[in-house]
This record gives C-alpha cells, sequence and structure tokens, in this order.
C-alpha cells in the first residue's frame, strides 16, 4: 500500500479526496451525524494550526487519510496529536490503516516524539483500531448536543452585581487580558493522565487561537459575565466552523474560581444560545465535549437541555 505525503496547503482536488473519505467513513460509522462541510475540511487542511506543524498523508487510490499535529508549544515539543485516521469503509482490513499509522509512527519517532494523542469515539473501529496498535484510554468524556428550541431559548436568571458582554470575533483588546486570565481557572478541568501540558494563557494567545478559525472561514462568539471592576468571571465561546451549517461547537465554557455558586455558567450559555438563534436562523444543534470526571459541568449542561450523544475518550501512546 503506497502512502503519499501532502504538499502543504493541498490542491483543491485533494481536499476534494479528503472529504470524501471522512464523509464515507461518517455515513457508515457516525451516521446520525452531519457530513462535514466543504468549508469546513478546506478550511482545517489549508489553514495551519497555531500550536504546532500539520502533517498529512494520503493512501493510493484515495483509500484512506491521516492528518498528525507535531505540538510545538512550549513543554509539548516531546508529543502530538493525531488529528485523523481514516479509510473508507470499502477498504478496510486490507491493511490501509495499518500502512496509514506506519508512517505517523514513523515521523513521530524522526521527530523524537515520545507520546501521542488522539481523540476516539468508543464502541466502533476507532477503538478497536486504536487499541490494536497500543493506544490506551486516558481521559473518558461525551460529545453533547443542545437543540435550539424552536419557541425561543429560556430566561436568563438574574445575576446580581455582573454584566454581560457579546463579543463576535476576536475579543475586544482591552478586554483579551481579563478574558485569558479567567481561561486559566480551567487549570483545574480533568486531563486525566494527558502528556500535553496546559499552556498559560495570554492576551495574544487567545487571539490567535481566535483568529485561525476565523482564518479558516469560521466565526466565533464570546459571552462573558464581567464585575465593576473590569474583571471577566466567567465566559463561554460558540464556534462555527462553517457558518451556513446547522451545527455549531460550544467551546471551553469557564466560571472564575471566586464567582463559583452564582449561577453564571448557566447564565453564559443561556445568553449565548439567545444569540446563536438570532444571528444564524439555520442552525439547529450545539455540541459539546465534557470529560466524565467534570460533574459540575455536566450538571449545568444537563440543566440546559443537552443530552449526550455518544461516548468519547482521549486515547493515549507511549512510543
Amino acid at each position: 500500500m503506497m502512502i503519499h505525503s501532502l504538499d502543504l496547503p493541498p490542491s483543491d482536488a485533494e481536499v476534494d479526496a479528503w472529504l470524501e473519505v471522512l464523509s464515507a467513513a461518517g455515513a457508515a460509522d457516525l451516521p446520525q451525524l452531519p457530513a462535514p462541510s466543504r468549508a469546513e475540511v478546506a478550511g482545517r487542511l489549508c489553514v495551519p494550526p497555531v500550536r504546532g506543524r500539520p502533517v498529512l498523508w494520503v493512501a493510493e487510490h484515495g483509500a484512506g487519510v491521516a492528518a498528525l499535529l507535531l505540538l510545538t508549544e512550549k513543554g509539548n515539543t516531546h508529543t502530538a496529536f493525531l488529528d485523523v485516521l481514516t479509510v473508507r469503509p470499502q477498504e478496510r482490513r486490507r491493511g490501509v490503516g495499518t500502512a496509514l499509522w506506519e508512517r505517523v509512527r514513523g515521523e513521530l519517532l524522526a521527530e523524537g516524539r515520545t507520546s501521542v494523542a488522539a481523540l476516539v469515539d468508543l464502541g466502533g473501529p476507532g477503538q478497536a483500531f486504536a487499541e490494536s496498535v497500543g493506544f490506551d484510554n486516558v481521559l473518558s468524556m461525551g460529545w453533547y448536543e443542545q437543540e435550539l428550541p424552536a419557541v425561543g431559548p429560556a430566561p436568563v436568571p438574574a445575576t446580581p452585581g455582573y454584566e454581560f458582554h457579546t463579543w463576535h470575533g476576536l475579543v475586544p483588546d482591552a478586554w483579551a487580558p481579563a478574558a485569558a486570565a479567567v481561561r486559566g481557572a480551567m487549570e483545574d478541568a480533568p486531563i486525566g493522565d494527558m502528556d500535553e501540558r496546559i499552556q498559560v494563557w495570554t492576551a495574544q494567545r487567545l487571539h490567535a487561537l481566535q483568529q485561525l478559525i476565523i482564518d479558516r472561514g469560521g466565526e466565533v462568539i464570546t459571552v462573558a459575565a464581567v464585575t465593576g471592576a473590569g474583571e471577566v468571571a466567567a465566559y463561554t465561546e460558540l464556534v462555527l466552523l462553517d457558518p451556513t451549517g446547522p451545527r455549531a461547537l460550544q467551546n471551553d465554557t469557564v466560571v472564575g474560581a471566586a464567582h463559583r455558586g452564582h449561577g453564571l455558567g448557566r447564565a453564559v450559555k443561556l445568553r449565548m444560545v439567545a444569540e446563536a438563534a438570532r444571528r444564524y436562523p439555520r442552525l439547529r444543534r450545539i455540541a459539546t465535549t465534557v470529560a466524565d470526571e467534570n460533574t459540575p459541568m455536566r450538571a449545568v449542561n444537563e440543566a440546559l437541555g443537552y443530552r449526550r450523544e455518544r461516548d468519547v475518550a482521549i486515547f493515549q501512546l507511549t512510543l
């Protein structure tokens, strides 16, 4: 089985071939989910991430694809993230996945990486393959989905002492340091036995990650609860990888330690739902991942109507 490396950025034909593989695999493995849009796939392939260096491979005749992210952030140059390793359903059990993995493994060893992680759907072919090559589950999670209410969002509870701001695109420069500071509160979120080290949040890092979404053709909205002293007490971020599509991703929701217990997590999420419904009439679902150990956020999501859509986990392999 011949495996070819793709130049960056890939050509339009290579993007189309990549999309065909993902769509075919998704239809077989996760038929309840909408197929990825071309805009979303092209954005991810053609605009490099800020966290590391991507490497792309395709099997001959378009039988499968793989994407590896070699992390370059401080403290994480020992590890990597396997973003994609997907084989067309009709090409499985013919050595395609193994051939792709051998190229990935060779790249990891050549780069001196000692571990690699991947987000894996549980109970399907991805888990079976990951375990067969030595990956272990280091953080159990769930994908949760919320249907946008047809009759309008629920009323936002009163939160005395806090005002709410909604920002489209980059968080304004004046608020970026405060937003980055509260994002650091995620350091107490469960990460299991992941080898990747948590990065220090700065205004520059926050802007870089939001700009990446925009550069890839997506949109980002932030809703924040702020104090009279100018502190960001809580915030939530919504990402639309394809603003014309029916599905959005609920990114991080964070409440600063000193402001917990006031219902701010629920309040910012409810305001986000109202803003999303108003701004994107074609939007139907909001999805998010939550670690099984994160009991407080699971409780907030359950109260807002999120339902567990499927089980996933971070799997990790030590080289």
